[in-house]
């Protein structure tokens, strides 16, 4: 079974969660979807047992000694990443269109490495994460292959826990795609709704089965309440409300899941939210 964890925004508390939820699951695959700005590893002291190339795609090379400076490369690039007879691989998307006009076969497509992917052992379980290189995108096939390769350490009844991507661009799309459920957390506040708003017509058209947890519900109450309406709205179901905790502040300082301090409020309530969860699953997958 995998569990995808989603946000609008960055900021919300989504890897926080994330973190929270996949200590009191216990035997779990832990998948950083988040390839952007991955953080998840870092609240573990774990160790990295595989490390890989991940190429992303073709970037165009010219041969400086074949090439005859006829312009017809320039001229046919929809990217302007051609310029003086010279290829910016920043901004070369490798769709080869300048291979296809070249008169001298002076162009070719190589290989482009655009990410490590690692999977690092933990005490329990595995992270299935990316190193990405610097201006590289976060693709589609890479969240995918993230997701295949931590795939490979599930047992058959191991819950997957996937860390996403804020927003609803394709690697939250490649992220959601096949997983069983998703939990999108919000905030309280104008934007907050407006991006969960977005998230949830995304899984609405994957047809996922979508909770929703409220981070931080009692800094506005009644943003919170508005959040609830829409919620009530479209039927889904709001597994947990999450109140503000300094805890949480201290947690991310120290790099532990919030579930380390006893006396945490959001603790308590994360606690009572992934019972919630346990329950909508077992009733709808």
């Amino acid at each position: 079974m995998e569990l995808a964890v989603l946000s609008g925004k960055g900021g919300t508390g989504k890897t926080t969660i994330a973190t929270a939820l996949s200590e009191l699951a216990k035997e779990v695959i832990r998948i950083d979807c988040d390839v952007d700005a991955p953080n998840l590893y870092l609240f573990y002291k774990g160790k990295d047992i595989e490390k890989s190339d991940f190429i992303g795609g073709k970037k165009a090379v010219i041969d400086k000694s074949l090439c005859v400076k006829c312009g017809r490369c320039e001229s046919t690039c929809k990217f302007n990443a051609i310029e003086n007879f010279a290829i910016d691989s920043f901004i070369c998307e490798g769709c080869g269109a300048c291979k296809l006009v070249c008169p001298q076969n002076a162009i070719s497509l190589t290989d482009e490495k655009t990410a490590n992917t690692v999977i690092s052992k933990l005490d329990e379980g595995i992270i299935s994460r990316a190193e990405m290189e610097i201006g590289s995108d976060g693709s589609g096939k890479l969240i995918m292959y993230l997701r295949k390769n931590g795939r490979r350490f599930k047992d058959n009844e191991e819950l997957t826990i996937i860390d996403g991507s804020p927003g609803i661009g394709c690697s939250v799309i490649s992220s959601i795609t096949g997983s069983d459920a998703v939990l999108v957390v919000t905030e309280p506040t104008k934007s907050g709704l407006d991006d969960l708003m977005r998230v949830v017509a995304l899984c609405e058209h994957f047809g996922i089965f979508t909770m929703v947890c409220i981070n931080k519900y009692d800094i506005n109450e009644d943003m919170s309440k508005e959040i609830e309406k829409f919620i009530n709205k479209k039927k889904l179901i709001l597994v947990g409300k999450i109140p503000y905790d300094d805890m949480v502040m201290k947690s991310i300082n120290q790099l532990k899941p919030i579930t380390y301090y006893k006396n945490s409020i959001a603790k308590k309530s994360i606690e009572k939210m992934w019972e919630d969860i346990k329950r909508n699953i077992t009733i709808k997958i």
